[in-house]
């Protein structure tokens, strides 16, 4: 019995840190970084906020993909050709958003670090 403890806190551990760190192939840059690359017409830029928080607060280019309906929303409106860059409040869904894309054959995936939290 008390090895099925200790499988089950294993299992526990390895989704915790699957979630917490980056995905393979996602570039990571900081939010200072951003600021030279937003200027690049050759990337994409997505913020996977809820609508409510992009309007309250959003970077001019970036455009509002949620979290919840990106992956219907990408195949139509993203190209696989083209660098995606994400964004969301704390980095979070945009880590996970990063994921998703990379999954679905997204090769050139960037998350912003800190997300709109880290930019000034």
């Amino acid at each position: 019995m008390e090895y099925l403890n200790y499988i089950v806190i294993g299992l526990v551990l390895f989704f915790i840190i699957k979630r917490v760190f980056p995905a393979k192939g996602v570039r990571q840059i900081s939010t200072m970084e951003l600021r030279n690359e937003l200027k690049d017409k050759n990337k994409q830029f997505i913020d996977v906020r809820t609508p409510v928080e992009f309007k309250g607060n959003n970077i001019r280019g970036f455009k509002n993909l949620p979290l919840q309906q990106l992956m219907k929303k990408a195949e139509k409106e993203l190209s696989k050709d083209k660098e995606v860059v994400v964004i969301c409040q704390s980095g979070m869904r945009s880590q996970n958003a990063s994921k998703m894309l990379k999954k679905s054959g997204f090769t050139k995936v960037t998350n912003v670090k800190g997300g709109m939290s880290a930019w000034r």
